[in-house]
């Protein structure tokens, strides 16, 4: 079968150990289930990866990719609906929550032991199989399993907000910023985002951001919580910006893990900093749900056949997206 794939590991030239081309199908085996892919998203972590970053180049040649969306291949006979032919998302996180494959299995994610989404057909654990919102087409659906689950649980879990609260998304551009973005507007919340780019500040605003600024720049108001993801550059910003007492969501940095601290001001104003990693399998199940009911669409911003998976991934590293990179498989 076609696939893209991690042919071995390169810090500094990641994408010249990319690979498209055939790979094994994967084989039939007990509470798992094989999906048609049609549409993969393409994240950070399919970076990180051809970097060596949470994936040895013991275990390349890896198919890359967390998020899908495409078709059962055959009946969950203990999953009511999910027939043969139904479209489905998948969750990709394996080992956790009850569905692992063998007992206290450590939690991974797709691509880091098993292959991943970018392939013709791929496989996971029949528990992580779910029905598509009815909303959706498959490329938005694609877009669901990492970057809209991970800011669903930072905005909902892990900052712990309510309707009427408000929050400051860091950086906004980037899939969980966008999300984010999204399902704190839909959920009654007063979003402010900072972005270098004034257009991707406009567009902001066009999905939802109540007011949009400039990185560093002084908000109407201190905040009930700050989406972070960016780290280095906008951390001072974040821990300036929460009100006493509230919380700053981190879940990445993706321009550096090592801002000034500001240890001071976090203790002495009772700033709660919480990390996550992506959300249960729970979580999204109820973020599906949320999605259909409020009949949100994930902002896509190019969509490339999986021949040019290279091009892609070079507009993922390059960081001048609005949204999610998609691969048609």
């Amino acid at each position: 079968m076609k696939a893209v794939y991690a042919a071995g590991v390169d810090y500094d030239d990641p994408l010249s150990v990319l690979g498209i081309g055939e790979r094994p199908e994967p084989q039939a085996k007990p509470f798992w289930s094989t999906i048609r892919v049609h549409a993969a998203t393409v994240n950070h972590h399919d970076v990180w990866s051809l970097q060596g970053v949470g994936l040895s180049a013991e275990v390349t040649p890896m198919i890359l990719g967390t998020d899908a969306a495409g078709v059962l291949e055959e009946d969950i006979p203990v999953r009511k609906g999910l027939k043969a032919g139904s479209e489905v998302v998948l969750y990709t996180f394996i080992g956790t929550d009850g569905a692992g494959v063998m007992p206290g299995e450590r939690r991974t994610i797709l691509s880091e032991k098993y292959a991943g989404t970018m392939a013709e057909l791929t496989q996971v654990p029949s528990a992580n199989v779910f029905a598509k919102p009815a909303n959706l087409n498959l490329d938005e659906a694609a877009a669901l399993g990492t970057s809209w689950l991970t800011a669903y649980s930072l905005v909902f879990t892990s900052a712990n907000v309510k309707p009427g609260d408000t929050i400051l998304v860091q950086g906004a551009g980037g899939g969980v910023s966008t999300a984010a973005i999204q399902l704190a507007h839909a959920a009654g919340l007063e979003v402010f985002v900072t972005s270098r780019n004034e257009s991707k500040r406009v567009r902001a605003v066009e999905i939802g951001a109540d007011a949009a600024f400039e990185p560093g720049a002084r908000l109407p108001r201190k905040v009930d919580a700050v989406i972070e993801s960016v780290g280095a550059a906008t951390w001072s910003h974040s821990v300036r910006s929460v009100r006493p007492g509230g919380t700053i969501a981190i879940c990445g940095a993706t321009t550096g893990d090592q801002p000034g601290a500001e240890l001071t001001r976090v203790f002495f104003q009772d700033i709660r900093i919480q990390g996550n990693t992506m959300g249960t399998r729970e979580d999204f199940a109820r973020l599906l749900r949320f999605v259909e009911h409020a009949d949100l669409h994930p902002v896509i911003d190019a969509a490339f056949a999986l021949a040019d998976a290279r091009r892609a991934f070079a507009r993922m590293i390059d960081g001048d997206v609005f949204g999610k990179v998609v691969l048609h498989i």
